[in-house]
């Protein structure tokens, strides 16, 4: 009898997830900077299965988007779904939300029109509402209002962070065109000794070994290095330049100390932020306080990564869900039986920001992260360890907010030695010199 070959199937059974229900009345509005184009999608009045579509402008303006939110609550719309468009969604996400509908905001990654058909704000309309009532479509995070406040806190202040640096940067460009390589012997242009150097040259000091003459602390033993880059052409327009430079500096620098005091009185309203009660009624250590026992993470970085991902990590279910949101996990691409990793995406640019000025500065202490990176550099390159630690604290940080009474435990740098089984690798070293043509006679230490 000839033999039968039988197909096994590996038969793979997928939970649908809780935001795939299909909806019986859906709503949806493509999102414009002046208006709004509205379509709802009902059962049609007939009862014999067919469905009716509606679609009407709404102006982008606060009453017409009250009136609006009325007929959608009239109507019994389960959920209403916004594409993320620029900031204009936001007066449509609010005052929906307010009224008590259940909005969802959602990537315009995942509602493209499929290729081939007409484009038109009527049709984008249609295209979500139908998403939407299929259940189709997975929403965005967007935190509660204390948090979105803290947010923009945090946000503008690292946009004026950023603007703080790009004049420092023009400042030793100036001083570069003045023939001045302060820099190359400062670590810090506007330390409290470039800072000295700076405010003589504008007052009208060009004698090289006065200037170095007030040099403070370490700086002091390079004196003879800072007499040959202190000598240069530094004239009054560089002066009046430079001036300029270190008052827009000043500027920057007041503000963003005034935005980091609100930050701290707005996290110091929100319940969830405040340090809970140990058992023994002693209060123990706030969210930020918590966080910034983490290695990298210092009190601003901190108070940026809560602004973006929340207090409440309901919104992600595990640190896998939080990191995937955050696009610092590789993405998998699999075709028949070959997968490959593929890049991360393009995830929260202030997160990422956050996370990644933390990873940098984790990667140079004597810790689990420090030694994490320096392992990960000499196989992946350094780029992809710093993408592997600012995952990892993305990670600590996620349960130090699911737990409120957890505290960061540094597991040492030396964690990776201690997991190693010795008589393993003995057993590999002796291999390899045994391939290598070596007799190996081992003798224990004394």
């Amino acid at each position: 009898m000839a033999n039968k070959t039988r197909l096994v199937k590996d038969v793979q059974v997928i939970e649908a997830d809780e935001h795939e229900t299909v909806l019986e009345r859906a709503g949806a509005i493509d999102v414009a900077k002046a208006s709004g184009k509205v379509c709802v999608r009902l059962p049609h009045p007939s009862g014999n299965g067919r469905r009716l579509t509606r679609v009407w402008d709404v102006p982008a303006m606060t009453n017409a988007i009250v009136e609006l939110a009325e007929e959608l609550a009239g109507l019994d719309v389960q959920r209403v779904v916004l594409e993320a468009t620029s900031d204009y969604w936001r007066p449509f996400f609010y005052l929906l939300e307010a009224r008590g509908l259940e909005v969802w905001l959602v990537n315009a990654h995942d509602v493209k029109q499929v290729p081939g058909r007409p484009k038109s704000d009527k049709l984008d309309a249609v295209w979500l509402a139908k998403l939407n009532e299929r259940g189709m479509l997975r929403p965005s995070f967007v935190p509660p209002a204390e948090i979105r406040a803290v947010r923009d806190y945090t946000r503008l202040r690292a946009d004026l962070v950023a603007e703080r640096t790009r004049h420092k940067q023009r400042i030793e460009k100036l001083l570069e065109d003045a023939l001045i390589k302060l820099s190359s012997v400062a670590a810090d242009l506007l330390d409290v000794s470039g800072r000295a150097m700076l405010e003589a040259l504008i007052s009208g000091e060009r004698d090289p070994v006065v200037l170095a003459g007030l040099a403070k602390g370490t700086l002091r033993h390079k004196h003879a290095d800072l007499v040959q880059a202190l000598t240069g052409r530094f004239d009054a327009h560089h002066a009046e330049l430079a001036r300029v430079l270190l008052d827009q500096v000043d500027t920057l620098g007041a503000k963003v100390d005034r935005l980091t005091a609100r930050i701290n009185e707005l996290l110091a309203e929100i319940p969830a932020a405040a340090a809970p009660q140990g058992p023994d009624g002693e209060a123990g250590l706030g969210v930020i306080d918590r966080l910034d026992e983490v290695t990298g993470i210092g009190q601003a970085a901190a108070q940026a990564i809560v602004a973006e991902v929340g207090l409440d990590m309901a919104q992600f279910p595990s640190d896998r869900h939080l990191v995937s949101w955050a696009k610092l996990s590789p993405r998998t691409a699999q075709s028949g039986p070959r997968a490959r990793s593929g890049p991360v995406g393009k995830g929260n640019t202030y997160l990422r920001s956050a996370l990644s000025q933390a990873a940098l500065s984790a990667a140079t202490t004597n810790t689990f992260l420090g030694q994490r990176y320096r392992r990960m550099a000499k196989r992946r390159g350094k780029p992809r360890a710093l993408v592997a630690v600012a995952r990892s604290i993305l990670v600590i940080v996620w349960h130090l907010l699911d737990d409120p009474t957890a505290r960061f435990t540094d597991l040492g740098a030396d964690y990776y030695e201690r997991r190693t089984d010795n008589q393993r690798r003995t057993r590999d070293l002796v291999r390899q010199l045994q391939a290598l043509g070596h007799n190996v006679t081992l003798s224990p230490a004394a």
